[in-house]
């Protein structure tokens, strides 16, 4: 079986915050980025695609041509709770956030999820997907996601995945059993 994962397009939000499942804005060079990632798509056939809800992978899908991409909930980028939209020099005065530092694979963020609560929800998704016998499949989604599915495939461990978060607008092609 053969996932196409696509990440969306840049975010129109400043740097150093964590955005999470926030429905934030993208930068106006949507179009040009957006372009280069429906060429990428544009030769393949998928027997099934999804999006994540939040606007800025529906965007991508509709632009690519995919309108009719089923919304699956279990694909959003992991949720910051309380600290969705603060930068990371703000959270790092609140006391809470010293455990999640120390242990963001599994202690979740006060109201949100820990990376291995995002971990699951993908996993189980791609369980799914592996168990439903279509061959080729494409999900729209955000880059927590992206490298969530890569450890699920075994390209490298949970403890990797915040250095193994791809580029926005790239496209990757994993192959299950």
């Amino acid at each position: 079986m053969e996932i196409y994962l696509v990440r969306h397009t840049s975010v129109d939000v400043p740097a150093g915050y964590a955005y999470g499942q926030t429905d934030v804005p993208l930068r106006p060079s949507f179009e040009e980025e957006a372009e280069v990632v429906k060429e990428t798509l544009s030769c393949h056939t998928f027997d099934k695609v999804w999006s994540s809800p939040l606007t800025r992978c529906v965007r991508l899908a509709n632009y690519c041509g995919y309108p009719d991409a089923e919304k699956e909930d279990r694909i959003k980028e992991i949720s910051f709770g309380e600290w969705e939209m603060k930068s990371w020099d703000e959270l790092s005065s609140d006391p809470r956030s010293e455990a999640w530092f120390n242990d963001w694979i599994n202690v979740p963020t006060p109201s949100g999820e820990s990376l291995q609560d995002q971990y699951n929800r993908v996993s189980h998704f791609l369980d799914e997907i592996r168990k439903s016998g279509l061959q080729k499949v494409c999900l729209f989604a955000h880059g927590g996601v992206l490298t969530c599915a890569r450890v699920y495939a075994g390209e490298y461990d949970l403890k990797e995945a915040f250095k193994n978060v791809p580029s926005y607008g790239t496209v990757i092609k994993l192959e299950l059993d």
